[in-house]
C-alpha cells in the first residue's frame, strides 16, 4: 500500500508540477532541491506515473555511489509499500534487484555507462535522472554527455533531468541547451556554527595520511557534542581508515556508534538510514552522507574538514585517492544535515580564519583524475579525443595524452586512438582498463579464477591489517570472514564469469600469479631493488617499503598501491607483490629499450650501450665510437644545464655579447637576440662547426665564444659593418682618450674623468640612446652621474668644482669649462705642453 502521507510530506512535491511542465515543453530540466526534500525518491515515482493517474513510464535514476543507489531504491519501494525488485529495483556492480514489473530502476553511473555502450538507444527507457550531478563525478559528467548525444541523434523523446542538491545550476542548464531550472524549497532549520579547532597545530594531510592528533581531536569533539547537545551526531571523516580509528577512540560513549561508507555491509547501511527509536547514535560517515543519503535523527554534525579526491601524477605513473581540505560548498552541505528535522549545530574542527581560504567547490573529477577509463569510454563511443562531447569542463590535454599512451600500451586503442575489439571487451568488464588488461592476459597465463582473485584485490584495496604483501593479502581474503572478504568473493565470482578463454596456470604458485597479474596491471610500477628497502620503478620514481616489511628482500616488485608525500623524494609502497625478472620483463615488455645513450651526466659526456626497462637499467657497457649527433645533443644538454659559461669567454667576447644585446633591445631585427634561451635554441647558427667537432666538456672550453657570436651579425643585410658605429666598444672623448663603454644596464655607461670632457657640450648618443656619463674625480672616484651634459655644465659643475678643487689643486678647475682644452693631465703638465 502506498504511503501517501509520507509522500505528501516531502517538500519537493511543490516543485513537481513545474518540473513536469519543463519536461513536456523541452524534454530537459535541471532540478535543484536541498538534501532531504525527496528529489531522489518522490520525483522518479512521479515521472514514472506510480503515484497518480498518469501513464506509466520507465525511469532510470543514476546515482554516483552504490550505497546511494541501494538506499534510494529501498526508500522508494518502502514508499510504495513494496520490496526492492518489484516496481522499483536497483542495479549496482555485483548486485541486481530487478523484476519483470520494474518501472523505476536505480543504477550507478558506471552501470549506466556500460548500458549506453551496449544500447545507445536505451530502448524502453522514457526518462533518465542524473542525481547529485553537483558532485562532478567523472562518470556522471560522461553519462550526461552521452545522453545529450543520444537525444540529439536518435532519441529526441528521451527525457533528461540533472538533479542537484545545490543552487549552482547555471552550468548544467547551459550544458542541457538552456534547460529550465526548477528549484524546490527545503524545510531547513537554523544551524549554529561552533568553531572547534585543535588546541595544538596538527600536520596537514598528505597522500592518504591524516595526522592521528587530528583524529583524536575529532573523537574528543564528538564526545563534547554528545555532552552539550541533544539528538544523534553525524561525524564526517575522509575515509574508511579514519572512521575505524575514530570509532575505536569512541569506545565507551553512551551511544551506538555506526559506520557508513561504500564498504559498509548492507545491514549496517539499512540500520543507519532507518533511524532508531532507542538511545542516541553516533554515525561516522564519509562524504557519501553529504547529499546522497539522509540520516534521520541527526541534530549535530561534527566536521573533520577533510575529504578524499582522486589525484594523478602522470609523470610518475601514480594515481590514487588523496586527502584534501573539504571545500566551502561541502562544508555547507555537511552543516545542513544538522538542520533537516529541527534546529541543530555543527562543530567545525578548524579555525574560522581558515574557512575563507578553502576552495569554494570541490575539484571536478575530470580535472584531477586518471582519465584512462574515460578515454576508453570516449573511444568506444566513437569520439577518441572527446572533442565533440558536451562536457562542463574539457579534459586536460596532458591527462588525455597520458591516458591514450596507457590504452595503446595495453592494446585497447590503435595508433589513431580508435578502439580495438580488445578495447571494447575491456570496456565491458566494469574495470579500470589496466585491471581489464590484467584480467584478460592474466587469465591466459594463470587461469580465470586466480587472475580474477588478484584483480578483485586490486579493484578495492584491502584493509590495512591485511598488510603490504599482495600475496599475503590474497590468502587473508580467501580465509577472511569480514565485510571486505565477502565483497571480494562476490567480485571474484563476477569477474571469473566474464573470462571465457583461459589457461590453467599449472606450475605457477599463488605468489607467482599475484606478481604476474599485478605487473600486468601496473607495468610502469615494476621495480628493481636498490638496497635497504629501496626500489626504482620503471616509471623512474623511487619507492620505499616500511621498516619490517617482508618484501624488503625481494629483488623485484610489482607495486600495486603507492603514494608520494609532497616532501618525499620517493613513493611509499602500500601494497606490492614479489616478481622475478622474467615476469617483470614480460609484463612491461613495451617499456624495454635497447640502444645507444649519450647523455650529459655529472658535468661530462657519457656514452653507453644500455638495455633498460623504462628507467631501470638492466645492462650497461661503454661506447667507444658513439654517434656524433648523439654526442652533439649531449653537449647541447650540458650547455642548457650548466650554462654558456662552458665556452671560452674573454672580456672582449663578453663585451661583444652585451653590445649585441643592447642593439637587439633598442633596434630589434636584424640585430640578434643573444639571451641564453635564444643562443641555446640556435646553436647551429653560431657554434658550428666547432660544436659538431667537440667530443667532451674540455672541447667546449676551447670554443671562442666571441668569434662564434660574430657569425650572428647581420652580414646579409650589410648592417654588420655598422656595429662599431651603433655600439662602439670605445668612444673617443675631447681629451683624445678612447674610453671603453659598458653595456650591461639600461643605458650604455661611459666612466671618464671630468677634465677629459671639457668642451663637450652635448651627451653622446649610441643608436639613439643617450650615454649615461659617470664623471670621475682625478683619482678615478665618482663625482657625478648625468645623461645630460649640457645641464651638468650649466647647473651641476659649479658644485662639483667647489667640492673637489681644494682636494685636487694640481688639476684644472676653470670657471667656464667650455673655454679650456680637455686634458687627462695636471695643470702643470698641461702648461708645459
Amino acid at each position: 500500500m502506498i504511503r501517501t502521507e509520507a509522500l505528501d510530506r516531502l517538500p519537493v512535491r511543490t516543485a513537481v508540477p513545474a518540473l513536469e511542465r519543463a519536461l513536456d515543453d523541452r524534454g530537459v530540466a535541471v532540478l535543484c532541491a536541498p538534501p532531504g526534500t525527496g528529489k531522489t525518491t518522490l520525483v522518479p515515482l512521479v515521472l514514472a506515473g506510480l503515484t497518480g493517474p498518469g501513464p506509466v513510464r520507465r525511469v532510470v535514476v543514476a546515482e554516483p555511489r552504490r550505497i546511494a543507489a541501494r538506499a534510494a531504491a529501498r526508500r522508494m519501494a518502502w514508499l510504495l509499500g513494496e520490496r526492492p525488485g518489484e516496481r522499483v529495483g536497483f542495479t549496482v556492480r555485483g548486485e541486481r534487484a530487478v523484476g519483470p514489473g520494474t518501472v523505476v530502476e536505480v543504477v550507478t553511473t558506471g552501470v549506466l555507462l556500460q548500458r549506453l555502450q551496449r544500447d545507445q538507444e536505451l530502448a524502453g527507457v522514457d526518462a533518465v535522472i542524473i542525481d547529485e550531478c553537483h558532485e562532478r563525478h567523472l562518470d556522471a559528467d560522461t553519462v550526461a554527455a552521452f545522453l545529450l548525444d543520444v537525444r540529439e541523434a536518435i532519441r529526441p523523446d528521451l527525457r533528461l533531468v540533472a538533479a542537484s542538491a545545490t543552487t549552482d545550476a547555471e552550468g548544467w542548464a547551459r550544458l542541457l541547451g538552456d534547460a529550465p531550472v526548477v528549484e524546490a524549497e527545503g524545510v531547513s532549520y537554523p544551524v549554529e556554527v561552533l568553531w572547534a579547532p585543535p588546541a595544538r597545530p596538527v600536520k596537514p594531510p598528505h597522500g592518504m595520511r591524516v595526522d592521528p592528533a587530528l583524529l583524536a581531536h575529532v573523537a574528543a569533539t564528538v564526545r563534547r557534542a554528545l555532552a552539550e547537545r541533544e539528538g544523534d551526531v553525524l561525524c564526517f571523516l575522509p575515509g574508511v581508515g579514519e572512521i575505524a580509528r575514530v570509532a575505536g577512540q569512541l569506545a565507551g560513549v553512551d551511544a551506538e556508534v555506526l559506520q557508513v561508507h561504500g564498504r559498509a555491509p548492507a545491514a549496517v547501511q539499512d540500520a543507519v538510514l532507518a533511524g532508531s527509536a532507542e538511545g542516541r547514535r553516533v554515525v561516522l560517515a564519509t562524504s557519501v552522507a553529504e547529499s546522497s543519503l539522509t540520516v534521520p535523527g541527526v541534530r549535530v554534525v561534527v566536521d573533520s574538514g577533510l575529504a578524499r579526491e582522486p589525484r594523478t601524477d602522470h609523470a610518475r605513473g601514480l594515481s590514487a585517492l588523496t586527502t584534501v581540505r573539504a571545500s566551502r560548498a561541502a562544508g555547507r552541505q555537511r552543516a545542513g544535515r544538522a538542520g533537516r528535522e529541527a534546529p541543530g549545530a555543527v562543530y567545525r574542527c578548524w579555525d574560522q580564519a581558515e574557512d575563507g581560504r578553502l576552495a569554494p567547490f570541490p575539484s571536478p573529477e575530470i580535472k584531477v583524475a586518471d582519465l584512462a577509463a574515460f578515454a576508453l569510454q570516449a573511444a568506444c563511443w566513437g569520439d577518441p579525443g572527446a572533442a565533440s562531447l558536451a562536457l562542463l569542463d574539457p579534459p586536460p590535454a596532458g591527462a588525455m595524452g597520458a591516458a591514450r599512451q596507457v590504452l595503446e600500451a595495453i592494446g585497447a586503442v590503435d595508433g589513431e586512438g580508435r578502439v580495438t575489439d580488445r578495447g571494447v571487451r575491456m570496456s565491458r568488464l566494469g574495470l579500470h582498463p589496466r585491471l581489464a588488461r590484467a584480467l584478460l592476459d592474466g587469465a591466459r597465463e594463470a587461469g580465470a579464477r586466480r587472475a580474477a582473485e588478484v584483480v578483485a584485490l586490486l579493484s578495492e584495496e584491502p584493509p590495512r591489517e591485511y598488510g603490504d604483501d599482495l600475496a599475503a593479502a590474497l590468502r587473508a581474503a580467501r580465509r577472511g570472514q569480514d565485510g571486505y572478504a565477502a565483497r571480494w568473493k562476490q567480485e571474484v565470482r563476477r569477474l571469473s564469469g566474464q573470462v571465457s578463454e583461459a589457461g590453467t596456470g599449472e606450475g605457477r604458485t599463488d605468489d607467482a600469479v599475484v606478481g604476474l597479474v599485478a605487473a600486468l596491471a601496473f607495468p610502469e610500477r615494476v621495480a628493481r631493488a636498490r638496497g635497504d628497502g629501496a626500489f626504482l620503478m620503471a616509471s623512474g620514481t623511487g619507492a620505499e617499503l616500511r621498516d619490517g616489511s617482508r618484501l624488503r628482500s625481494a629483488p623485484w616488485l610489482a607495486v600495486a598501491v603507492a603514494d608520494r608525500p609532497s616532501h618525499a623524494a620517493s613513493a611509499r609502497v602500500r601494497l606490492a607483490a614479489v616478481v622475478d625478472e622474467p615476469t617483470a620483463l614480460s609484463a612491461a615488455g613495451h617499456l624495454r629499450v635497447r640502444g645507444e645513450e649519450v647523455r650529459w651526466v655529472d658535468g661530462e659526456v657519457v656514452a653507453r650501450s644500455v638495455d633498460r626497462l623504462g628507467a631501470v637499467e638492466l645492462a650497461v657497457r661503454p661506447l667507444k665510437q658513439p654517434d656524433p649527433e648523439l654526442v652533439r645533443g649531449a653537449l647541447v644538454e650540458g650547455l642548457r644545464r650548466e650554462g654558456l659559461g662552458l665556452l671560452r669567454w674573454t672580456r672582449d667576447s663578453e663585451q661583444l655579447r652585451l653590445r649585441l644585446a643592447f642593439l637587439h633591445r633598442v633596434l630589434g631585427s636584424p640585430w640578434p637576440d643573444v639571451s641564453d634561451g635564444a643562443l641555446l635554441a640556435e646553436t647551429g647558427a653560431w657554434l658550428e662547426p666547432e660544436l659538431s667537432r667537440a667530443r667532451r666538456r674540455a672541447d667546449l672550453g676551447r670554443i671562442d665564444a666571441g668569434q662564434a657570436l660574430r657569425r650572428l651579425l647581420p652580414w646579409a643585410t650589410g648592417e654588420a659593418v655598422r656595429l662599431d658605429e651603433l655600439a662602439p666598444e670605445r668612444i673617443e672623448v675631447p681629451s683624445g682618450s678612447r674610453i671603453r663603454v659598458e653595456y650591461g644596464g639600461e643605458q650604455p655607461v661611459l666612466a671618464v674623468k671630468l677634465q677629459e670632457l671639457f668642451g663637450l657640450a652635448e651627451t653622446p648618443q649610441l643608436a639613439g640612446v643617450p650615454v649615461l656619463v659617470h664623471l670621475l674625480s682625478p683619482a678615478g672616484r665618482p663625482a657625478a652621474v648625468t645623461a645630460d651634459l649640457a645641464s651638468f655644465w650649466r647647473e651641476g659643475y659649479r658644485a662639483v668644482r667647489a667640492e673637489l678643487r681644494g682636494r685636487y689643486p694640481k688639476h684644472p678647475w676653470p670657471e667656464d669649462p667650455a673655454t679650456v682644452p680637455a686634458t687627462r693631465f695636471t695643470s702643470a703638465r698641461l702648461n708645459r705642453s
